[in-house]
């Protein structure tokens, strides 16, 4: 009764949280809004290099106290910058080599001002100070924040979630999905000295500080990684690795789970190779083999932090003991362990520039399941999967979100992003070339931030079909193509509703038992078919609605 009751929880506050996404949709665009997700004059000219983060946890009183060493190069000539970090924290100081800047608030961004301007072509560092009572997450991951819990035994669990809600929540950095820093990131960890603190990356080395009874974890990252996906999870941890043999070499594979999760997590974890064999088939080789790839327990259901994913499945498959497509192929793999490795791809490698196009993560992490699936138990199976997710789309507002405002789409990103992908492959119908497409994609944008533009653009061009038009369809409209038709005799007449204006997607259907290929346009059209027409049915691989009506 308790997990229905947690189950029954979680539902209501995703659709709390979906409906408060709908509403914010319709407001006017604020400051705010405008300073955080667009590339402001005050951001534009530097480049993040490089971030180091220490940062203190202080348990007993809620509190984060450190600083951010951030390395810049200059693309043309500056002298005020703008730095992010969302209230009640606050920035104490800035040091710009032995100089003190002067700084000033305006909300969740600070403008911190040089003494002289910096001259475009340099490379430069100033250490940024903070402290205070951070966000405390509501919900996460869905509501950001930090969550001070304690685990089943008692001790201290203290998890972060940023996604949506920006970085900015827990420490201070240039909070927009454009700017990763190229030569990646230490965050240097310190918590009570009977606490583990696991961040991404490798663990480089670890400080006693006997005096003040705490410990410092050292933790870095060699490659460019997004600011959400910085994670910090400090409790009573306890770790194992393997070695997994995949096409970049041999990639460490590190698990941090509880003392009492160990035996539960020894069963569960081994998904994780099978996971990533899947994705190598499909995406080529995992892109962090140099900083390896950690699986690490949370009190929250999960999240794609680069290099270091984050559990708390409940060690079983399915998605919280449900299964996605109501169809029982959901409950045939863990759906954390795959939908967030997933990420590590479409998410961290490739990234999206600006959160109105975090369909990039989510609809390509969506389809990735489909694809996982039909991996490891064909293609009948991947099917079920993929289309049974359909139920779950509402078609509340576009997937595509407000440019330049930090507002994400619709939920739909999800489902609605991984069936339109699907619809894709069958309307190039030719699997090899879509393999290709999406190892090109990886290989083509490895490391990269990119827009919806460039990846619709990728794959028109590497297909050798124009479907701009599908893309238009699926992402900028909340309309699913209406394909209505009339049988007559020997005669099938039909013509696409709801569609956008030059909609001309071809589709595969069977007359009478055998399989063929139309492309209905707004324009009615006619098929003289040899014989009485006694079947017609549409491919249900094709994300459309079918009505026979009179035309």
């Amino acid at each position: 009764m308790r997990t229905l009751k947690i189950i029954a929880l979680a539902i209501f506050l995703q659709l709390l949280i979906g409906a408060s996404y709908v509403l914010a949709q319709t407001k006017d665009v604020t400051r705010q809004e405008t300073l955080r997700g667009s590339v402001t004059p005050e951001r534009e000219w530097w480049d993040v290099l490089h971030y180091h983060l220490q940062v203190e946890f202080l348990p007993e009183t809620r509190r984060l106290r450190g600083s951010n060493t951030i390395t810049f190069k200059t693309l043309k000539p500056g002298n005020k910058m703008q730095i992010d970090l969302q209230p009640p924290l606050a920035i104490t100081k800035v040091t710009h080599g032995d100089a003190q800047l002067k700084f000033e608030r305006e909300g969740n961004v600070y403008w911190v001002m040089f003494g002289k301007e910096l001259p475009n072509g340099v490379e430069d560092k100033i250490e940024v100070f903070y402290e205070g009572v951070p966000v405390v997450s509501k919900n996460p991951p869905w509501v950001g924040g930090i969550t001070w819990g304690r685990d089943d035994l008692g001790e201290h669990f203290i998890v972060t979630t940023c996604q949506g809600i920006g970085a900015s929540i827990w420490w201070p950095n240039k909070d927009h999905g454009a700017d990763e820093p190229d030569r990646g990131m230490r965050t240097s960890v310190t918590v009570p000295e009977n606490l583990v603190a696991v961040s991404n990356g490798r663990l480089k080395k670890t400080d006693h500080n006997v005096a003040s009874k705490t410990r410092t974890y050292h933790w870095e990252v060699l490659n460019p990684i997004n600011n959400y996906g910085v994670n910090v999870n400090i409790g009573n941890y306890v770790t194992f690795s393997e070695k997994y043999k995949g096409k970049g070499g041999v990639l460490d594979i590190d698990y941090w789970v509880l003392p009492h999760q160990k035996d539960a997590a020894l069963r569960q974890f081994k998904e994780v190779a099978r996971t990533l064999e899947a994705f190598e088939h499909w995406f080529g080789k995992y892109p962090f083999y140099e900083d390896s790839y950690k699986l690490v327990t949370v009190s929250y259901p999960g999240m794609e932090h680069q290099s270091s994913v984050t559990y708390g499945n409940w060690f079983r498959n399915g998605y919280l003991h449900r299964d996605p497509c109501g169809c029982g192929v959901g409950f045939k793999f863990d759906f954390i362990i795959v939908h967030e490795s997933a990420h590590e791809w479409f998410g961290n490698n490739i990234s999206m520039k600006d959160a109105a196009d975090m369909w990039i993560h989510e609809g390509f992490a969506n389809y990735t399941e489909n694809l996982f699936v039909e991996y490891h138990f064909g293609k009948k199976d991947a099917e079920d999967y993929v289309i049974g997710t359909r139920r779950s789309i509402r078609n509340d507002r576009p997937i595509i979100g407000v440019y330049g405002t930090n507002r994400q789409g619709s939920g739909d990103m999800y489902p609605k992003g991984g069936n339109m992908l699907h619809t894709i492959r069958h309307i190039i119908n030719d699997d090899a070339k879509w393999l290709s497409i999406l190892r090109g994609l990886n290989a083509d944008f490895w490391h990269q931030t990119v827009t919806t533009e460039q990846v619709e653009s990728y794959i028109i061009k590497k297909a050798g079909i124009d479907l701009s038009k599908i893309f238009d369809q699926y992402l900028r409209t909340t309309n699913i193509p209406l394909l209505r038709y009339e049988v007559s005799g020997k005669t099938v007449t039909f013509l696409y509703d709801r569609v956008v204006k030059g909609f001309a997607m071809p589709l595969r259907v069977s007359i009478n038992g055998k399989e063929m290929v139309i492309t209905p346009s707004e324009t009615k059209q006619t098929l003289e078919y040899a014989e009485e027409v006694k079947t017609f049915e549409v491919n249900r691989n094709f994300y459309i609605e079918a009505e026979k009506s009179d035309l």
